[in-house]
């Protein structure tokens, strides 16, 4: 087998359209583009979302809702998923990413739902006022962290 011998697998291949090669050809005058209109024109490139002039969809729908980009998101996490700690642990937001009660780089904020009997430090950044009622009945103590 020589390199200068290689040949593409039969039906790989196809040969090139020829267009503008008159009217015998079948691919006379037009050139297989139609008739005038920004299609027929070399160079030319569909935009997104352009519909032929008709009013695209996204300016036909109405606007919704808005979007705070300023607002601090929180991740949540209930005084429920606090129970896996074992009593006077410091429970820090590196702490709780280890364990997989929490994801991504939110800051984090404890919430009042279900119930705790182990005494527990939190250090978080933000938490409800029945979240911090059964931490501290629970003889724990939290810390909000900035």
């Amino acid at each position: 087998m020589k390199l200068g011998k290689l040949k593409p697998a039969p039906g790989a291949t196809k040969k090139r359209k020829r267009v503008g090669c008159g009217p015998g050809s079948g691919h006379g005058k037009t050139s297989t583009r139609g008739h005038k209109g920004d299609q027929s024109r070399s160079g030319y490139i569909k935009k997104l979302g352009y519909e032929g002039g008709q009013m695209p969809l996204t300016r036909r729908i109405p606007k919704r809702g808005f979007r705070n980009i300023f607002s601090k998101r929180y991740e949540i996490l209930n005084i429920s998923g606090l129970s896996v700690f074992e009593a006077n642990t410091t429970v820090t937001p590196e702490l709780l990413k280890e364990k997989r009660l929490v994801k991504g780089n939110h800051q984090i904020k404890i919430l009042g739902q279900g119930e705790i009997s182990v005494p527990l430090i939190l250090k978080v950044h933000k938490i409800s006022k029945t979240a911090q009622e059964k931490i501290e009945k629970a003889k724990g103590q939290v810390e909000i962290i900035s």
